[in-house]
């Protein structure tokens, strides 16, 4: 009986450890932007051109689904050079004090067959709050390049800039309050 029981609990781990996995972003086909109006007329977008995402599973459900996000606040592009060297001043994230922004994974719930909510903490300026984001998945493909099975996912959510202690000097009618969170995502398993 003990011989029986130890090969089952090792089959069970043998076959856990079987399904671990790994995804990773394909940064080429993966953008992490931002929207802010500006004056209450308009959109200005903006992205972090350095950016890691890491997701990792160990069981078949996924419940166990982690996603870890690290964005360098250097690489911010809102294609105006003079905007974003403001955005890495201590007016706004201060780069110098605080060089990346992270994003940690605590929960995720699925909603409809694609849709989902995923909450996490958002680490930025130095402060860490907890976000909700919505997540569409959008499907698998081999890629033909590759030859890996290649997923896509659409990632929205809104946070408030004063919750973080950015940009305290200007006010909501300047530069919102709200910021949309905009990303697109490809990945693969490692």
């Amino acid at each position: 009986m003990k011989k029986f029981l130890f090969s089952f609990v090792m089959l069970f781990a043998l076959s856990l450890a079987g399904f671990a996995q790994s995804w990773t972003n394909d940064p080429a086909h993966s953008r992490l932007g931002f929207v802010v109006k500006h004056m209450t007329i308009s959109e200005v977008s903006g992205r972090f051109t350095d950016f890691a995402v890491k997701v990792n599973a160990k069981k078949a459900d996924y419940s166990d689904l982690n996603i870890d996000v690290t964005a360098k606040i250097a690489s911010i592009n809102t294609d105006v050079e003079a905007r974003d060297k403001h955005l890495k001043s201590a007016d706004f994230f201060d780069n110098d004090k605080y060089p990346n922004l992270t994003f940690k994974s605590v929960s995720h719930t699925k909603i409809t067959k694609n849709k989902y909510k995923l909450v996490g903490n958002l680490t930025m300026h130095g402060i860490t709050k907890s976000v909700s984001l919505d997540v569409i998945y959008n499907g698998e493909v081999v890629n033909p390049m590759s030859k890996k099975t290649t997923f896509g996912f659409k990632i929205t959510g809104l946070v408030k800039r004063s919750d973080f202690g950015i940009g305290p000097k200007f006010q909501d009618m300047f530069i919102s309050e709200n910021v949309k969170i905009v990303a697109d995502a490809e990945f693969t398993k490692d």
